[in-house]
């Protein structure tokens, strides 16, 4: 038997009709995460809310199974179809797109909702589309993705001389290339050049920074990487001691002395996947639960890294911000 066949009939063996499992005394919920729990804490006491909103306390009317993956993208598909031999109620398929593909390939039967904005839902095959997502998988989508373009004109906009803009990716994550094409993108549309370097270790990321400098880029691009987000105090420091202007992509960059962000709040997306998930235990079907866009971005600027890079905020930026820390 081909291995194919064999994780699909795994995936059809041990799913049950919701009816069945909505028996359960108290429901099990699998949580699918490609990183490590100590640095997406905040995000999941947030996925918690969610649940709470609904209802549903862990601990008392609720049980979650945590698989993570610990920035190891191969093992998403192992513990995905664990969560299925669990005959979990629910997947929760959060950090990033790569876990909720890896679920949809272990079973079509078992709700999975997911957080994610690497790339377009309905193009990675998630969703047939955003409102009648079709099959057994929705979640939300801050679309971060579809925001490359606007992080790389802000970038642009705040450090207008620098033609040479560095690309910090992981290699070990699936989707780099969908990603990487798109930031190519963005930065010929502004006639930039870029310079791409690759880290998947904690000794790479000094490495590729080390790299960026003798290269001479004037400014980083961050890319969307769930060990990027791990590592955010060490990308962080090293932008500094660097001296290279950096755009990311979540608040917590900024937070911890980052120049500048633009995104969607990943605390909200994560909130609302916990709502998601609390709707289906409840009887919803995930076929009718139209896929939740972020409708407000927020640009995050911080004052105190600007000063220290020598950098002068334009006006029009600090009127854009939705918050300035100083």
């Amino acid at each position: 038997m081909r291995r194919r066949e064999f994780i699909t009939l795994l995936g059809s063996a041990v799913a049950w009709p919701m009816a069945t499992r909505a028996q359960q005394a108290v429901p099990v919920i699998g949580f699918l995460h490609s990183a490590s729990p100590g640095p997406y804490a905040h995000l999941t006491a947030a996925f918690r809310q969610g649940l709470k909103e609904l209802g549903y306390v862990e601990g008392q009317n609720l049980l979650i199974e945590y698989r993570w993956a610990e920035g190891q993208f191969d093992r998403l598909p192992a513990l995905a179809a664990d969560l299925v031999q669990h005959m979990v109620s629910v997947i929760a398929a959060l950090g990033g797109s790569a876990s909720p593909l890896a679920a949809q390939r272990i079973t079509s039967t078992i709700p999975i909702v997911f957080s994610s904005g690497e790339v377009d839902p309905i193009k990675s095959g998630l969703v047939a589309s955003l409102n009648h997502p079709g099959g057994n998988v929705t979640g939300v989508s801050p679309m971060t993705g579809a925001l490359v373009a606007k992080r790389m004109e802000l970038l642009h906009g705040l450090v207008p001389k620098a033609t040479v803009i560095g690309y910090l990716a992981n290699p070990n994550n699936p989707l780099i290339e969908t990603t990487r094409s798109e930031v190519h993108g963005a930065a010929g549309m502004l006639g930039l050049q870029l310079h791409a370097v690759e880290a998947g270790t904690e000794r790479e990321i000094d490495r590729a920074f080390t790299d960026l400098a003798k290269e001479g880029v004037g400014a980083l691009f961050v890319g969307g990487d769930p060990f990027f987000f791990a590592q955010r105090n060490q990308i962080v420091r090293l932008a500094a001691r660097y001296a290279l202007p950096a755009s990311y992509y979540t608040r917590e960059f900024v937070a911890v002395g980052g120049l500048m962000s633009y995104v969607a709040s990943f605390a909200d997306a994560y909130r609302q996947a916990g709502n998601y998930v609390g709707r289906i235990l409840k009887g919803e079907r995930p076929a009718d639960l139209p896929v939740v866009q972020s409708i407000k971005f927020e640009l995050v600027i911080n004052l105190k890294t600007a000063k220290a890079l020598g950098l002068e905020i334009p006006d029009r930026l600090l009127a854009l911000a939705d918050e300035v820390i100083e």
